[in-house]
């Protein structure tokens, strides 16, 4: 089944060149286009779409209040954020306000559907200057609560960009059994996204800033 997506960008010369990158992937239907943040979230409760490629600067409504927005009314819509800017304060909120990703627009064709793709699967996708950044701005607990044996496996795994689906067959358990040790996991370091526990792992040296940079 195809990739819903929405994408919200204010100009629209950017716009058409995202939605004729995307639309030559078969598995990603563009549903619509907004161009300011408003609009995203209008559209986004209209259309369902699965993903909502989100430019961070915009009119009306940014970016990062949009994200907020969709990931709070609507928590299946995985938002993934895009901008020219790399400033560490932009990177943090996209991520603190539920960016699932965060993508530089000059991110060429092939990773901007892979960090689509990679969305709808609930995988983190994050480009290397970005993660970089994450780990050295975003503070996490540093005594969360203590993780079992096997919510650390399947920590590792999401921080290395794994789906559900791929971490239970790494671990020959369901998938539904896998749903219910990331909810243990978020709950434990009282953080809020699985991007935000996988910088975790990283800063507490379970996987590499490579290794989470690299899906």
């Amino acid at each position: 089944m195809a990739v819903r997506l929405l994408i919200a960008e204010d100009h629209a010369v950017v716009r058409q060149g995202l939605r004729m990158f995307l639309t030559l992937d078969d598995d990603i239907d563009v549903l619509g286009e907004a161009v300011n943040g408003r609009d995203a979230l209008e559209l986004a409760h209209q259309l369902e779409p699965d993903v909502v490629l989100m430019d961070l600067l915009m009119p009306v409504m940014d970016g990062i209040s949009a994200t907020a927005a969709i990931r709070r009314e609507l928590p299946d819509v995985e938002v993934v954020a895009l901008t020219s800017f790399l400033e560490d304060h932009l990177v943090v909120d996209a991520l603190r306000a539920g960016a699932i990703g965060y993508l530089l627009k000059d991110t060429d064709a092939d990773g901007l559907r892979r960090a689509v793709r990679a969305a709808a699967s609930g995988q983190v996708h994050l480009s290397p200057a970005a993660a970089a950044r994450l780990v050295r701005e975003l503070r996490v607990p540093s005594s969360p609560e203590h993780l079992t044996r096997r919510e650390v496996e399947v920590l590792i795994l999401l921080a290395r960009g794994r789906s559900n689906k791929e971490i239970a067959r790494e671990l020959s358990v369901g998938q539904q059994t896998v749903k219910t040790y990331v909810s243990n996991i978020l709950s434990k370091l009282n953080v809020q996204s699985r991007t935000q526990a996988a910088l975790y792992a990283v800063q507490s040296g379970l996987v590499s800033t490579y290794e989470l940079a690299q899906q």
